[in-house]
C-alpha cells in the first residue's frame, strides 16, 4: 500500500494527504506499516539475543536491546517474548531473613573496590558421578567474580594457592569473607591472611546470608552453567565456567547495578588501552 500511494505522488505530484484522500487510504496506514517493520526488525534481535543467551529472561534481553541501541521499554520486550513462546523466569517467594538471638544482622557492608572479597564452594559431580567442588572469589563492591577454581580435592592450602595469583594481579583485599569451613577457618589460613594484611571475617554459623553476595553469585552459576551443562572431567567444567565469568563479567546485566554488568565491555577496552586494565 504504501508503494502505491508513493507511485501515485510521484505521477500526480500531490501531497501525502491529498494522495491518501484520492486512494481512499488512510494515511496512519502508512506510518502502521513502518512500525511493523521496525518491530520485526526488533523481534528478530531479542529473538537473537535470546538464543546467545538462552539463560537470561526478558529483562536482561531487554536491557542487552537497549545497550544496541533499539529504544524500547521492558513491557514491549514482555509482549514480544509471551508471543515468541520464549520461557519467561520464574518468580521466587520472598524468603523471611533470619536473625540472630539479639534480632541483628552483623554483616560489614563493601566501601570500595578491594574492600571486602567473599570466598565460597560449590559442589557438584561430573558425569561419571565423581565429586567436585569450585572456589568461587568475589569483590562485594563491584560484583566482579574475580575466579572460579575448580578442582576434585582443595584444603586450605590449595584454597591460598588460588588466591596467590589473584593478590599478586588485583591488589589485596581489606576483609575477606567466609564461612565456617575447615578450609577457610583453619589456624595456617587465618594466619598467613593476617601476615599479608588481609582481616579474615567468618559468618555467624547457620547464617549463610551473611555472605549474601557470593551465595547469589554460586547460585546463578548453578541455574545458568551446573544445571544447564553435564561435565566429563574437571578440565572441561573450567573451560566452560572460565568463558562464562567472562560474560557474565563483561555483558550480563546485573539488577543491583542497574541492570549493567560489573566491568562493562566499554570500560574493558579503555583500561585495555591504556595499559591500566586487569583480567577479570
Amino acid at each position: 500500500m504504501r508503494a502505491s500511494v508513493i507511485q501515485a505522488r510521484q505521477k500526480l505530484g500531490t501531497s501525502e494527504r491529498r494522495t491518501c484522500e484520492v486512494l481512499g487510504v488512510a494515511r496512519s496506514t502508512l506510518r502502521y506499516e513502518a512500525v511493523s517493520r521496525h518491530e520485526d526488525d526488533l523481534r528478530l534481535a531479542l529473538i537473537r539475543l535470546a538464543k546467545q543467551y538462552g539463560r537470561y529472561g526478558y529483562r536482561k534481553v531487554g536491557e542487552l536491546l537497549r545497550v544496541e541501541g533499539w529504544a524500547v521499554n521492558h513491557k514491549k520486550v514482555e509482549r514480544i517474548w509471551r508471543e515468541e513462546g520464549l520461557q519467561l523466569p520464574h518468580r521466587h517467594k520472598c524468603r523471611r531473613r533470619l536473625y540472630h538471638h539479639d534480632a541483628s544482622v552483623i554483616r560489614l557492608r563493601p566501601l570500595y573496590p578491594n574492600h571486602i572479597w567473599s570466598i565460597d564452594f560449590v559442589h557438584d559431580r561430573l558425569s561419571n558421578g565423581r565429586s567436585y567442588k569450585m572456589l568461587t572469589v568475589l569483590d562485594e563492591y563491584t560484583r566482579e567474580a574475580l575466579s572460579v577454581t575448580v578442582a576434585t580435592r582443595m584444603g586450605s592450602a590449595e584454597v591460598l594457592e588460588a588466591l596467590y595469583p589473584l593478590l599478586l594481579r588485583r591488589g589485596k583485599p581489606d576483609y575477606l569473607r567466609s564461612d565456617n569451613g575447615p578450609e577457610f577457618s583453619s589456624s595456617p589460613f587465618k594466619d598467613w591472611l593476617l601476615r599479608v594484611g588481609i582481616t579474615p571475617i567468618q559468618i555467624y554459623p547457620g547464617s549463610p546470608w551473611e555472605n549474601g553476595y557470593n551465595e547469589r553469585f554460586n547460585g546463578t552459576l548453578r541455574r545458568e552453567i551446573l544445571n544447564a551443562e553435564w561435565f566429563a572431567t574437571t578440565r572441561q567444567a573450567q573451560t566452560v565456567i572460565n568463558q562464562w565469568l567472562r560474560q557474565y563479567n563483561h555483558v550480563r546485566p546485573h539488577y543491583a547495578l542497574g541492570m549493567r554488568p560489573p566491568i562493562p565491555e566499554t570500560i574493558l577496552v579503555n583500561h585495555q588501552i591504556t595499559g591500566t586494565g586487569q583480567g577479570g
